[in-house]
């Protein structure tokens, strides 16, 4: 859509549209919640892939399966080893195994029975992306167990403070 009120500049060796002034700021306007986080994609890239250690283990979270869901209240957790997991995408989709190593340097996870075999006969373990596996057993220790209920406690939190948000008379009125 032309507007009328751009004009066509040389600009760097090539003929580009100059933007109104109204066109210009209706392009620059995002919602964005928080104004201390960064949303510049340079900026974002840098953080990800210089991310330390205890960063790179919460970034590194895994869907927990549906009866997990349901019993603990949780949809992810980070993922640690000894947790049994089922890849969910990829080419090893629907293998179950158990994680052997969480290579926090290199963002992936090995899993005993997903592997390859070598041009010389050696045999290395395939690393897989957390994103695409589900957690289908949990090693719990203490620790785990209070991240779970800390976790478990906040949305329950969030859940009741959305419930009485709407009364059922206002309902009934905004639908008639």
């Amino acid at each position: 859509m032309m507007d009328r009120d751009a004009e066509v500049v040389r600009f760097q060796g090539a003929w580009v549209r100059r933007l109104s002034v109204t066109e210009s700021r209706a392009r620059t306007v995002s919602m964005k919640f928080n104004p201390y986080v960064s949303k510049s994609r340079r900026k974002n890239r840098k953080r990800h892939f210089t991310a330390p250690s205890h960063i790179r283990r919460k970034m590194m979270a895994a869907t927990l399966s549906r009866d997990l869901r349901q019993k603990y209240n949780v949809r992810s957790m980070p993922i640690r080893k000894d947790d049994e997991i089922q890849v969910i995408c990829g080419h090893n989709k629907g293998n179950i195994g158990k994680v052997l190593r969480v290579y926090r340097k290199k963002w992936v996870i090995h899993v005993d029975k997903i592997t390859r075999d070598k041009a010389n006969g050696a045999t290395v373990h395939i690393g897989l992306d957390p994103s695409n596996v589900m957690i289908i057993k949990l090693k719990l220790d203490k620790d785990r167990r209070n991240i779970l209920e800390r976790k478990a406690a906040g949305r329950a939190a969030v859940l009741e403070k959305q419930k009485g948000k709407h009364a059922e008379d206002t309902i009934a009125m905004e639908t008639s």
